[in-house]
């Protein structure tokens, strides 16, 4: 067989691989949300055993796990009995590292649904997930607590694997002082404090979700005495107090116009001899894989926010009276932008 033969044949089917993943990423989002890895923590059980505890069909479960086994996501020991492996491990929930709350918001319908619309977004620039429920996301889960919770739950466990990374990589201990911004349940702001045991700091988000807060204690303990909250609406006004100002993944959230508008709020709250840190994903340029460019096409249908270079982010906090002063690498794919009065 002629190399242009063989090219002929792999080339197409390497295509249609890559639609693999839609099944994949479902089945993932099925066995998270029924906590099939917290049901095997003590050692394998069968497809029976497994569907009469779960209350689900038992040929159908067994499929699913057949395909995840395939992807080395849980392993059959035997004929339709089922282990954890050491990828599910991290479906299970409370371990040091679990996604599951990470997986079971996307492959829910508040997050899934808009990508059967991404003909829309490329052809208007718009959110497709705003089409779908005729309002933005944020304004959606004001009346749609459980979507918020998952959100939450999400937003959490990824702030509990990237924050530590995030507190090491940067001396955040120099400004004295840090206000999280658009912080959440406090879980990156915790990482950061812990790290930096000279440093204060505040949590500044809308008051039902630093009520959240509270509940989760991140922020309780030992660093309760290091830790206050402030109620902060971005998009009017941001809290003086602080010599320095953090917000990750709160811009890319939003257009150009809005994120300046976050911007310019910051600036009026960022003393002269302080600065603003960003957390985004790095965007490279040319055509190195990178986890920013999936999360750009992930903002483009969701939020109508996207992912920039370091160049754009320059070009952005330049006009809202910032300077660009270093980019500080953290783990793959995320940075750390330090900004400085202009």
């Amino acid at each position: 067989m002629s190399l242009q033969t063989s090219s002929a044949i792999t080339m197409p089917m390497q295509l249609l691989a890559m639609t693999h993943g839609l099944p994949i990423h479902q089945v993932l989002y099925a066995a998270a949300k029924l906590g099939v890895a917290d049901l095997l923590k003590d050692g394998p059980q069968t497809s029976s055993e497994l569907a009469r505890n779960l209350k689900v069909d038992e040929s159908a479960l067994y499929r699913i796990l057949r395909l995840l086994a395939s992807q080395n996501v849980f392993e059959e020991t035997s004929p339709r009995t089922f282990d954890n492996t050491e990828l599910s491990y991290f479906l299970r929930t409370g371990v040091p590292g679990s996604v599951r709350s990470i997986v079971i918001f996307r492959g829910s319908e508040f997050f899934f649904a808009p990508f059967a619309e991404i003909l829309y977004s490329i052809e208007t620039g718009r959110a497709a997930r705003a089409k779908l429920y005729g309002m933005e996301a944020f304004e959606y889960m004001k009346t749609h607590p459980e979507t918020a919770r998952v959100f939450d739950d999400a937003m959490t466990n990824m702030s509990e694997l990237v924050g530590p990374a995030v507190a090491a990589a940067y001396d955040f201990g120099k400004w004295g002082s840090l206000m999280d911004v658009g912080g959440g349940n406090g879980m990156l702001l915790a990482s950061i404090l812990r790290a930096h045991p000279e440093l204060r700091g505040v949590l500044a988000d809308l008051p039902a979700t630093l009520e959240r807060a509270g509940e989760r204690g991140f922020l309780g303990g030992e660093l309760a005495s290091r830790s206050t909250m402030r109620p902060c609406d971005f998009f009017r006004e941001v809290p003086s107090g602080c010599r320095a100002y953090v917000m990750k993944n709160v811009i890319h959230d939003w257009d150009d116009e809005r994120a300046q508008n976050i911007l310019a709020n910051c600036r009026r709250a960022v003393p002269t001899d302080g600065a603003l840190l960003l957390v985004e994903w790095g965007l490279p340029e040319g055509n190195a894989l990178s986890a920013g460019k999936f999360a750009d096409v992930v903002m483009l249908l969701l939020t109508g926010g996207k992912e920039r270079t370091v160049e754009e982010y320059r070009r952005l906090l330049g006009r809202a009276g910032f300077r660009l002063n270093q980019v500080v690498p953290t783990s793959p794919d995320l940075i750390i932008i330090e900004a400085l009065s202009d």
